[in-house]
């Protein structure tokens, strides 16, 4: 199954909603910002599955998945970086986005619910990034498109491999009914009017 229908906001997603359009055009535009955010949001990849790693050590299963893709996303980062170079992109740091904390604060405190809610929220923004990737291809010129579009691909697999660890952690029910709730607050952050222009950000607003 190819990265553009995984990632597309159907059923074979768990994303609930598509990113407007005009995040697109403002990422076409500011390509140099949405480059740094980038780097920033794969060193944060690697750091929340460094995370779960060390917060569930117990779990060898899940830790040796989450591993491999922790260096997976460092190589991702690398290769921003070598990009940021060969394009003369200076680094700049960034304020957080709204994106990353307003799925922070649904998180809940008791174990195995937090486990539950970290890995689902693992495979939302996964999800929300390979979507991104996918509609940014053909708007950017090369050699960024073909990178995006291999990063897609990437993408689609580790929201297919958060899921996958959800699923064998917890009830389908349980999996299904917080997943629904959890989508229903990332699609709102994804979308909703904002003032920020970040990977993750939503909607950007006019004028």
């Amino acid at each position: 199954m190819s990265a553009e229908r995984v990632c597309s906001p159907t059923k074979e997603t768990v994303l609930l909603a598509p990113t407007d359009p005009r995040w697109f055009d403002a990422a076409a535009e500011r390509w140099r910002e949405l480059l740094v955010d980038h780097a920033n949001c794969e060193k944060k990849a690697a750091s929340t599955a460094l995370s779960l790693i060390f917060t569930y050590s117990e779990d060898l299963d899940l830790t040796s998945r989450l591993s491999r893709l922790a260096r997976e996303e460092l190589r991702h980062f690398e290769q921003v970086q070598k990009f940021m170079v060969d394009l003369d992109v200076p680094f700049q740091r960034m304020s957080p986005s709204r994106y990353a904390e307003g799925l922070r604060r649904t998180l809940r405190r008791d174990e195995p619910a937090r486990l539950l809610d970290l890995l689902l929220c693992g495979a939302l923004i996964e999800a929300r990034s390979c979507e991104r990737f996918v509609g940014l291809v053909p708007r950017l010129n090369e050699p960024l498109a073909t990178f995006y579009r291999a990063l897609a691909e990437s993408e689609a697999r580790h929201q297919s491999l958060y899921l996958r660890l959800a699923e064998r952690r917890a009830p389908e029910t349980d999996v299904r009914e917080r997943l629904a709730m959890l989508a229903e607050i990332e699609a709102e952050l994804a979308t909703a009017p904002d003032e920020q222009f970040r990977f993750h950000s939503g909607t950007p607003r006019s004028g």
